[in-house]
């Protein structure tokens, strides 16, 4: 019995030792987890999840073997007015458990009864609601499938298309054959109505019959098309529930409104933020919360809430975007409030937690919890909005240079018509073509209205 109790000692002695110099022994530890998707969740018998695969990198790097059990009484860890811990710290607290694996905040209040290692994960505090009780349509939402200098470049391409038909049905013979006796049809005003109507495709008679002219309005009708086309798809397609377009876009504007109920996790660090705060819009969150009993009792049923009725979310925000990303109707506010980080938890005295502390530091710096992080939170739904995202942005830039050739084009072909009719009429009048070409160019381009030879004769003859 001598030598049993001596070996016995001796196997004692060994393991202290090993546990203090490695933070672990070869009994199994003991893991408490609750279940959140997608940190904890059940597969057949077994369970998944972030933070499995969390304990598990760490007992590869620290050695140690374990068994994980879910929670009893399914809460993380409050403390009641006696004092006592309830949830997975107070199962730490009173040896049930040696380890606290799970999204729990490290808080103050906690770091009195436990030991919390370095965070594994950064989060805050934000609201989650639904798109269509979140959104306001501003008064010139019309205007934002383009850019403020996409809607100048088409006033500009506007007015100089309309200018260049206007200069072209002037100079082309083709369109105005007789400037002194015959009215051009293509006035100013009327060359501006012509390019509206071809904008909104309902068109505007008289249409042109010169070359130079149609060059020019079928390059107008071409990009009023592709314009169209651009302005129809953005408008379709442009995400404005995701910027700022939400009604609710933070905490200040969640408590100065009665229209949308919130709520927290009942006992939450998140609800202990508002309660201990000193903001007055905080407080007025937390008494708003208080005097309506908004709590929901898990994560699961805060989404739901959210999912079904009119009902903003208050969460952490690390969890809210998994739930956006689940749930395409959802969305987040840009605000979040109460940085705050993930731990791992233990006993005050642990040996364990320093080596917890640098296994997760490890881990972070080689990429891992990276890695952990981008394949628990892909979904479907992110996948769908990258897409939408990225085709997105349609824009008409490459029609501005066609624009442009299209209307130098037209009245170069306007220019080379008038210099063909003026080197006939050179002929015919036994004139040089430049001098000819110089007098079609200011009958044409006179803006007064030029008189007749039989209006001139009749004022001679009044005169006589």
């Amino acid at each position: 019995m001598k030598g049993y109790s001596v070996r016995a000692l001796f196997g004692s002695i060994v393991c202290t030792f090993a546990l203090l110099s490695l933070g672990t022994c070869n009994t199994d530890l003991r893991i408490t987890t609750i279940k959140q998707d997608p940190y904890t969740m059940s597969k057949g018998s077994q369970l998944e999840g972030y933070c499995m695969d969390l304990l598990s990198e760490l007992a590869k790097k620290l050695g140690f073997s374990y068994k994980v059990h879910l929670v009893r009484d399914g809460s993380y860890g409050r403390q009641d007015e006696n004092g006592n811990w309830n949830g997975m710290i107070g199962e730490v607290v009173r040896g049930e458990a040696d380890l606290a694996i799970a999204p729990l905040t490290l808080t103050a209040a906690r770091e009195k009864v436990v030991g919390m290692t370095k965070p594994f994960m950064q989060t805050g505090i934000s609201i989650l609601l639904r798109k269509d009780i979140s959104e306001e349509s501003a008064f010139f939402d019309f205007l934002s499938p383009f850019s403020p200098e996409t809607w100048v470049g088409i006033l500009v391409a506007y007015l100089g298309t309309a200018a260049c038909i206007f200069l072209a049905a002037r100079l082309s013979p083709c369109e105005w054959s007789q400037p002194l006796t015959e009215e051009n049809s293509f006035s100013l005003v009327h060359s501006l109505w012509y390019t509206a109507g071809a904008l909104t495709l309902q068109g505007a008679g008289p249409h042109p019959k010169a070359l130079s002219v149609r060059v020019i309005c079928c390059t107008w009708w071409l990009f009023a098309l592709v314009l169209l086309a651009c302005y129809f798809g953005n408008l379709c397609s442009s995400p404005t529930s995701e910027s700022s377009q939400l009604s609710v876009k933070g905490f200040e504007d969640l408590a100065n409104q009665e229209v949308i109920e919130y709520g927290c996790l009942a006992g939450s660090s998140t609800l202990a933020f508002f309660k201990n705060s000193n903001n007055p819009a905080y407080r007025r969150i937390y008494e708003h919360m208080e005097r309506t009993k908004s709590f929901v009792s898990s994560m699961d049923e805060g989404v739901r809430r959210a999912r079904e009725s009119n009902f903003a979310f208050i969460g952490e925000s690390v969890s809210l975007d998994l739930a956006v990303a689940r749930h395409c109707e959802l969305v987040r506010a840009h605000e979040v409030i109460g940085m705050r980080g993930y731990s791992v938890a233990a006993a005050v005295d642990s040996p364990m937690l320093k080596n917890l502390s640098m296994a997760i530091l490890q881990l972070s710096e080689a990429g891992e919890l990276a890695y952990l992080r981008s394949k628990w939170w892909a979904s479907s739904c992110m996948g769908a909005s990258a897409k939408a995202s990225a085709a997105q942005p349609h824009s008409p830039k490459g029609m501005f240079l066609v624009m442009a050739l299209g209307l130098g084009l037209g009245l170069l072909l306007a220019i080379l018509e008038l210099t063909s009719r003026s080197r006939r009429s050179a002929g015919e009048q036994r004139k040089s073509c430049c001098t000819v070409f110089s007098e079609e160019l200011s009958v044409r381009l006179r803006t007064s209205k030029v008189n007749t030879p039989q209006e001139t004769a009749d004022k001679e003859k009044e005169k006589a």
